[in-house]
C-alpha cells in the first residue's frame, strides 16, 4: 500500500504536460506543437520522432534548439459533505521545457543526439492541497459532536508544491539500407528527479466543552485540544484509585457534598469527579451517589477512559503541524529501434519502438508526515512503458503535405507497484496534421491528436489520474536563410472529464471529478552547417 502511494505521488508530478502516455511527454519540439503528427518526420526533430528518417537529411551537421512555455490547470472536485470547499485547483507552470537535437550525416550514416524532458518538467502547486489530504481531518467536528462535544467547523493551512524532471539523453545511429529502407538503433538514458515540499499546519476547531473552558465561539488548535483531552481522560481513569484511601478511612457512604464539607475532598476534586460523569454516564446525577458507588462507576469506565485517552493522544499526533521535504531519484535506460520506409517520392513511413524503461526511484527524505508516507531510503518501481509509434506523410501536392500517426503505450506491462492492475486497456493516440508551403520561405501547419486512456476507476485518484483528451496545434516555419529555419507553434489540450464513485463510512457513495486543460507555446531554431 505504501509503495502504491509512492508511485501515485511520483505520477502526480511526472505525468505528461500535454499529449503522451501516463508517464511520457510527446511534445518534444516546436514543430510538434504546430503540426502534432511528426512520426514520419525527416527533419531534425526526427531524432526523437522518427530517427530512422534522419537519413533523408542533407550531408553535414544539423542542430535544433527548442523551448516551450507550458501552462496546465488541474481541477479536482469532491462532494464529500464535510469539506469546507469541494473544488481544488492545481497549477503547473513550465517556463523552460527544452529540446536539443543534433545529427551528423555522412553518406549512408547519420549519428544523432537528443536531450529533452521525457516526463514531467514542471512545478505543480496545490495551494489548498487535495481532497485526500483534507478529508481525514474534515470529519473532526462531526466526530466530536457525535461524542457529545458540539463542534461545527474546522480550518487548516494546506500547501503542496512539487517539481519533476525526467531528463532523457539519447544517442544512436541511422543507416541507409537502400533507397526505400533505412534503420536506426539507439538508447536513451533517463535521469529522474522528483522533489516534494508541502505542509499541513494550523488545524483548528471550535468545540464547546465546559471542562476545558471552551464555548464554541473561538477556534483552538486541534492538537492542543486533543492533548488536553488525553490528559483529562487519563486523570478520570485514575479517579477510582484516588478514592480508595477515603473508602479505607470509612468514608464510603458519604456523598460528594458531605466529603467536601468534611474536607476529605477539595472543591476542585469534587468538580472534576462530578464533571466526569458527563463523559462516562451522563444519565446519572453523581450528587445522588455515595463515594463507593462513584468509585464503582469510575472503575467500570476505566478501560473505556484509557481507550479514549489513547485515541485522543493519537488524534493529537495526527493533527500536529507537519511538513514534507523529499527528493526522489533514479536512472533507467530505454533501447530504441526504428525503420523508415519510402515506397515512392510522395509517401514516407516512420516506425519506432521504444522498449520499456525499468526505472526504480529512491526516497531521500528530510521531513515526512506522521503517517510516514515517504520512508527515507524506500525504493519503488516507476517504469516508463514501451511505446510503438507509426506515422505516414503523404505529399498531396508539391506544396501540401498530410500526415497521420498512431502511438500505442504498453501500460499493462509496466511495473507500477501493483497499480498497473487497474489498467484495463493500453493507452493509444491518433494524430493528424498538414503542412502548406506558402512559398520557399514560409509554411503554415496545423494538427489534431486524440488520446484514449485505458485506466479503470480503480486507478483514478486525486493524486494521480489519466484522462482521454483532444489536442489542437497550429503555427508555422520561416526559412530565414539556407542555414536557419525558425519554427513557431501553439498547442491546446482539453481533457475529457472523468468521475469516480468513492464510498465513505456514514456517507455512502460520493463523486470525485477530475478535469484539466493545457496550453503551450514553442519556438525552435533549426540549423544546418
Amino acid at each position: 500500500m505504501k509503495k502504491g502511494l509512492l508511485f501515485f505521488a511520483a505520477t502526480l508530478l511526472s505525468a505528461p504536460i500535454f499529449a503522451g502516455g501516463i508517464l511520457t511527454n510527446a511534445n518534444q519540439s516546436a514543430a510538434y506543437l504546430r503540426m502534432i503528427a511528426r512520426d514520419a518526420s525527416t527533419q531534425i526533430d526526427a531524432v526523437y520522432y522518427n530517427p530512422a528518417g534522419l537519413i533523408k537529411l542533407q550531408d553535414g551537421f544539423h542542430l535544433s534548439l527548442n523551448n516551450q512555455t507550458l501552462f496546465s490547470k488541474r481541477t479536482i472536485e469532491n462532494k464529500y459533505p464535510l469539506l469546507n470547499e469541494s473544488k481544488y485547483i492545481g497549477d503547473v507552470t513550465v517556463p523552460f521545457f527544452p529540446g536539443i537535437y543534433a545529427a551528423y550525416k555522412t553518406g549512408d550514416w547519420v549519428f544523432s543526439f537528443g536531450f529533452n524532458p521525457s516526463a514531467g518538467g514542471g512545478t505543480a502547486s496545490y495551494g489548498a492541497g487535495l481532497p485526500s489530504f483534507e478529508i481525514p481531518f474534515s470529519g473532526i467536528p462531526a466526530s466530536l459532536t457525535a461524542s457529545g462535544i458540539p463542534t461545527t467547523a474546522y480550518t487548516a493551512d494546506i500547501k503542496f508544491d512539487g517539481t519533476s524532471i525526467f531528463w532523457g539523453t539519447q544517442v544512436g545511429a541511422s543507416y541507409k539500407i537502400n533507397d526505400m529502407f533505412s534503420a536506426y538503433a539507439g538508447v536513451r538514458m533517463i535521469n529522474a528527479v522528483n522533489t516534494y515540499e508541502g505542509e499541513l499546519k494550523n488545524i483548528r476547531i471550535n468545540p464547546t466543552f465546559a471542562p476545558l473552558g471552551l464555548n464554541g465561539t473561538s477556534f483552538v488548535k486541534a492538537t492542543e485540544f486533543f492533548t488536553n483531552m488525553a490528559s483529562m481522560f487519563g486523570s478520570l481513569a485514575g479517579i477510582d484509585e484516588s478514592l480508595q484511601p477515603l473508602i479505607n478511612g470509612g468514608g464510603s457512604a458519604l456523598t460528594l457534598a458531605q466529603a467536601q464539607t468534611a474536607n476529605y475532598l477539595t472543591p476542585e476534586q469534587v468538580a472534576s469527579i462530578s464533571g466526569g460523569f458527563a463523559l462516562i454516564n451522563p444519565s446519572i446525577d453523581p450528587s445522588t451517589l455515595n463515594i463507593a458507588q462513584i468509585q464503582g462507576a469510575y472503575a467500570a469506565a476505566s478501560p473505556t477512559l484509557l481507550g479514549k485517552q489513547a485515541a485522543m493522544a493519537t488524534n493529537a499526533s495526527n493533527t500536529q503541524d507537519q511538513t514534507v521535504d523529499v527528493k526522489q531519484t533514479g536512472t533507467g535506460f530505454t533501447p530504441i529501434i526504428g525503420v523508415n520506409i519510402t515506397p515512392n517520392d510522395k509517401i514516407n513511413i516512420g516506425i519506432k519502438y521504444e522498449f520499456k524503461t525499468t526505472l526504480e526511484l529512491t526516497n531521500d527524505t528530510k521531513k515526512d508526515v506522521v503517517t510516514n508516507m515517504f520512508p527515507n531510503g524506500a525504493k519503488f518501481r516507476n517504469d516508463i512503458p514501451a511505446i510503438l509509434s507509426v506515422g505516414i506523410d503523404y505529399k498531396v501536392l508539391p506544396d501540401l503535405k498530410l500526415a497521420a500517426g498512431l502511438h500505442h503505450y504498453f501500460d499493462k506491462d509496466a511495473n507500477w507497484e501493483g497499480k498497473e492492475k487497474f489498467v484495463t486497456d493500453n493507452l493509444y493516440e491518433l494524430s493528424f496534421g498538414m503542412e502548406y508551403n506558402v512559398n520557399e520561405k514560409i509554411l503554415f501547419s496545423a494538427g489534431y491528436l486524440y488520446a484514449q486512456t485505458g485506466v479503470g476507476q480503480g486507478y483514478q485518484t486525486d493524486i494521480s489520474h489519466s484522462l482521454s483528451s483532444s489536442s489542437v496545434g497550429f503555427g508555422g516555419a520561416f526559412k530565414a536563410s539556407e542555414m536557419l529555419t525558425i519554427n513557431l507553434g501553439i498547442l491546446y489540450t482539453q481533457y475529457v472529464q472523468s468521475q469516480k464513485d468513492i464510498t465513505y463510512t456514514n456517507f455512502g457513495s460520493v463523486k470525485e471529478t477530475y478535469n484539466r486543460n493545457n496550453i503551450g507555446f514553442g519556438i525552435g531554431f533549426d540549423f544546418h552547417f
